[in-house]
C-alpha cells in the first residue's frame, strides 16, 4: 500500500512536469504504480465536475484523499495446504488437552516458535510468519452457529470411538468404547474392546444391527483410519474398502463429516462422554474384562429405558444375518503346541505340533481350525507377550510323561486346578490325568468340582444307589409277575 503522502508527492511532481521515469528515480516507486495513481486522480477529478455527482460524492472524495492499495482479499498463502493445517490443528488440540490436565495457568505451553519448529520437523516447507498468523486465526475463530436437526426414524446412525481407563484384576488398562447412536429415537449403545482395529470396527456394527434387528438409511462417521484410507487433496477422501463392503451388506449410505467438525455427528460425540461418565465414573475396577463388558451392557439397559428404539425398530431396513467380522490367518504350531496371535501365545491340541492351522481372530476371542474342524477356542488376551493355555490340550503328551505334570505351565496357569492337584493328586498324577480326560468336555469350573474327592465319592455313591435300585426293581418284577412296582 502507498500512503497518502506517497500519493500526494507523486501528484505534485506530475503537476510540476516530471516524467514517470524521473519520479521513479526520485521516489523508488515503480512507473506502473505512478501512472496508475496519476490516471486515477485525473479520472476522479473529472467525475467530480460531472452533473450527477451528488449520488456518489462521498465515494469520490474518499478515493481522492485515500492512499492507493491492492486487492488482496482473495490472496492466500501459496505453500500452506491441507496437510499442514491438519498437523497444526493436531498440535493445538494436544495443547488444549495438556491444559486440561495441567491446569489453565501451567508453564509448559508451547510457544508459537516451538509449534513452527514442530511443523518443520515433520517435513513441511513453510514460513514462520504464515504459521504464527494461522495459529492466531485458529485461536481467534468465531464461535460457530449450529443448525438444530430433526431426524425421522431410520434416517441415520452415528458412530465414534472413546477411550476409558479401567483396572482389570489390579492392572490399569486402556479400553475402547465403540459407541453408536440413533438421533431419532435417542438410543445410545456401546461395546467395550481392547483396541480400535478394523475387526473391532466391523464387529461393533454387526452387534449393533443384530441388537436393533435391522439397519438404517445412512451411517455418519468421522475421518478415522477405519473410515478413510487416504486423503486426496483437501476435500476428496478414499474410503476404506472394508467399510464399503459393510455398507453394501447392510444397505446404508456412508456419510463422512468434514475434518475437525465433530458437531456434524453431535449425537454420538455427546454420547461417548455421557456413557463413559454414567457407566465408568463410579465403578472402574473389575476382576476380568468380560465382567466390565457385562456391567456396561446392564447399565445400557437402564440408560435406554426412555428411548424410542422399540418404535424405531418398526421402520428399520430388513434384518440381515450377523456380518462375519473375523480376521483369518494361517499359523504354524510350534513344538510346545502354541500359536502366536498379535504378540500373544495360545495353546492348541498337542497332536498339532509343527502343523499349520487356520485361525479366526475375533475382537474378543480366537478360534483355531484344522482340516475344517474347530480344535481350540480362547478368550482374546489383553496386552503383549501373554499366554493362554488349556491343560486339556496336553493330555496325550501328559499320559506318556506324567512326571512332567507337576511343574508344567499348563497346570500352573490355572491356580485352582494346581491347588486341587497339590492337595489330592500330587502322588497320583496318572489318576489326575485320567480324570481330566474323562471330564475334558466340561468347563474348567465343572472339572474342578468333579475332581474334588468329596464330589467324586458322592457321584460314585449315586451311581451305586441307582444300580442297586435297578436290581431291586428287577427282582420285584420276578415276584410280581412283571407287574409295575410302585414305591
Amino acid at each position: 500500500m502507498k500512503t497518502i503522502l506517497d500519493k500526494a508527492a507523486i501528484i505534485k511532481l506530475k503537476k510540476e512536469g516530471f516524467s514517470s521515469r524521473k519520479i521513479e528515480k526520485l521516489t523508488g516507486i515503480s512507473r506502473n504504480t505512478i501512472n496508475k495513481i496519476w490516471k486515477n486522480y485525473q479520472d476522479d477529478l473529472n467525475s467530480i465536475t460531472a452533473k450527477d455527482v451528488k449520488s456518489n460524492i462521498h465515494e469520490l472524495t474518499d478515493r481522492i484523499v485515500k492512499g492507493s492499495s491492492y486487492d488482496s482479499s482473495n490472496r492466500g498463502p501459496r505453500k500452506y495446504n491441507f496437510e499442514i493445517e491438519t498437523a497444526l490443528r493436531k498440535i493445538l488440540d494436544d495443547e488444549e488437552k495438556k491444559t486440561q490436565r495441567l491446569g489453565k495457568n501451567h508453564k509448559q505451553k508451547l510457544t508459537e516458535k516451538q509449534i513452527y519448529e514442530l511443523i518443520v520437523s515433520q517435513g513441511f516447507d513453510i514460513g514462520k510468519t504464515t504459521i504464527c498468523n494461522r495459529i492466531k486465526e485458529i485461536r481467534d475463530e468465531i464461535k460457530e452457529t449450529f443448525i438444530k436437526q430433526d431426524y425421522e426414524y431410520c434416517d441415520r446412525f452415528e458412530y465414534d470411538f472413546g477411550e476409558v481407563k479401567l483396572f482389570i484384576a489390579g492392572e490399569c488398562i486402556k479400553g475402547y468404547l465403540a459407541v453408536m447412536t440413533s438421533p431419532a429415537s435417542h438410543f445410545r449403545w456401546a461395546y467395550l474392546y481392547t483396541n480400535m482395529k478394523m475387526e473391532v470396527f466391523i464387529d461393533s456394527h454387526a452387534r449393533f444391527f443384530e441388537l436393533v434387528g435391522g439397519s438404517f438409511k445412512e451411517g455418519v462417521y468421522d475421518n478415522c483410519r477405519c473410515v478413510v484410507s487416504k486423503f486426496i487433496g483437501r476435500n476428496m477422501k478414499e474410503l476404506n474398502p472394508e467399510l464399503i463392503k459393510l455398507s453394501l451388506y447392510y444397505d446404508y449410505q456412508i456419510n463422512v463429516t468434514n475434518c475437525f467438525s465433530g458437531n456434524e455427528k453431535g449425537s454420538v460425540e455427546s454420547a461417548v462422554k455421557w456413557i463413559r461418565n454414567k457407566v465408568f465414573a463410579s465403578k472402574y475396577e473389575f476382576e476380568s474384562f468380560e465382567e466390565a463388558e457385562n456391567y456396561l451392557q446392564n447399565r445400557l439397559i437402564e440408560i435406554n429405558k426412555n428411548s424410542d428404539i422399540e418404535e424405531e425398530k418398526k421402520y428399520l431396513k430388513p434384518y440381515r444375518p450377523m456380518y462375519e467380522s473375523s480376521t483369518i490367518t494361517e499359523n504354524r504350531v510350534d513344538k510346545y503346541a502354541f500359536i502366536r496371535v498379535d504378540g500373544n501365545w495360545y495353546s492348541v491340541p498337542d497332536s498339532l505340533s509343527e502343523k499349520k492351522v487356520l485361525v479366526k481372530s475375533y475382537p474378543n476371542k480366537i478360534e483355531v481350525y484344522y482340516k475344517g474342524k474347530k480344535v481350540a477356542s480362547h478368550s482374546r488376551l489383553i496386552g503383549k507377550e501373554k499366554t493362554c493355555i488349556d491343560i486339556r490340550h496336553y493330555l496325550h503328551t501328559l499320559e506318556k510323561k506324567p512326571g512332567a505334570l507337576k511343574n508344567s505351565l499348563a497346570l500352573k496357569s490355572n491356580p485352582e486346578l494346581k491347588k486341587l492337584f497339590d492337595t489330592y493328586y500330587k502322588d497320583k498324577p496318572k489318576t489326575f490325568i485320567d480324570l481330566l480326560r474323562k471330564n475334558k468336555e466340561l468347563s474348567t469350573d465343572e472339572i474342578i468340582r468333579n475332581l474334588t474327592p468329596k464330589n467324586q465319592q458322592m457321584q460314585i455313591q449315586e451311581r451305586v444307589d441307582e444300580k442297586a435300585e435297578s436290581q431291586i426293581n428287577e427282582l420285584m418284577k420276578l415276584f410280581t409277575g412283571g407287574q409295575r412296582v410302585y414305591h
